[in-house]
């Protein structure tokens, strides 16, 4: 369909409250679904957590990753090219053979477009993943020292460095879905103050860096997102109690020990169900402000 997300929405209601006007049967009015692109990263295909899209093996997505809850919460009509280790090239490059550029889904039928990128292209995965000291203080060494020696933080001047790639990518989904409403899905809250050291074997000084480095990502995403007119879902406060050190019936993100089906550092499927009721919940936000 050709209409935003708000005529679109708006149409809908205007509808149903002719329909009753005129006591038609509720059978009579139909409602075109919305059209809903996910695009994005391992963040947002969800690798591991079952069940698997078999669409798309190379990918390892997710049939309950965020972009899927959130469709369903919207009753939305969804088209999932989120692929695992995906960068801002393969928006418009394919990323494995077989594999069509994401922008492809992206067209001017679309209504709402979700997008969460940006961990690979920083290197804040790799960073993350070198904080693990598997023994205490002093044995090992500090990747937040490691990563600001000289006065400088590497992962932050990284992230600083990519983000007019984002706003490109932002410009780029607005030339193919003029009146999609596009949503920035930040990364969210992987590990508490201070860590839980040894149960995620990583410092508690470095868990600060990390956490402080993916917070640092999504006010770039934030950021980026206002000047462009999109909307920016924070998924921070989601993980308050739910991040990598909670309990394990708890956990929404698995830390680098996980306890659930899915991959470290990522959300499991509580986190993806979290994730994809924001999201439409902010699709109703978005529609009804607008």
């Amino acid at each position: 369909m050709n209409l935003g997300l708000h005529h679109a929405l708006t149409s809908a209601v205007a509808a149903t409250a002719l329909a009753t006007a005129v006591t038609a049967p509720a059978s009579a009015v139909t409602t075109e679904p919305l059209d809903y692109v996910a695009l994005g990263d391992s963040f947002a295909a969800a690798p591991l957590v079952l069940p698997a899209d078999p669409s798309n093996p190379l990918c390892l997505r997710s049939l309950a990753d965020y972009p899927h809850m959130a469709a369903e919460a919207m009753g939305a009509r969804l088209t999932d090219v989120s692929c695992s280790a995906a960068t801002v090239d393969h928006l418009s490059t394919s990323q494995h053979p077989g594999t069509k550029p994401q922008f492809d889904a992206v067209t001017g039928d679309t209504d709402v477009v979700s997008i969460t990128i940006g961990g690979n292209d920083t290197g804040l995965v790799a960073a993350a993943l070198g904080c693990v000291n598997l023994l205490p203080k002093p044995v090992g060494i500090s990747c937040a020292a490691r990563n600001t020696k000289g006065g400088v933080d590497v992962v932050k001047a990284g992230i600083d460095a990519w983000v007019p790639e984002f706003a490109v990518v932002l410009n780029r989904i607005r030339q193919r879905a003029p009146y999609a409403e596009v949503f920035v899905v930040g990364y969210g809250n992987y590990i508490r103050p201070g860590g839980c050291f040894p149960a995620q074997p990583i410092w508690d000084v470095d868990a600060d860096y990390v956490q402080g480095a993916v917070d640092h990502l999504s006010a770039a995403l934030r950021t980026t997102a206002r000047q462009h007119d999109a909307t920016f879902v924070d998924t921070y406060s989601l993980g308050v109690g739910h991040d990598s050190c909670a309990a394990p019936a708890d956990r929404h993100t698995e830390g680098l020990v996980p306890t659930h089906v899915a991959t470290p550092l990522h959300p499991n499927a509580g986190g993806s169900k979290a994730i994809g009721h924001a999201l439409a919940d902010a699709v109703h936000t978005r529609t009804i402000a607008g």
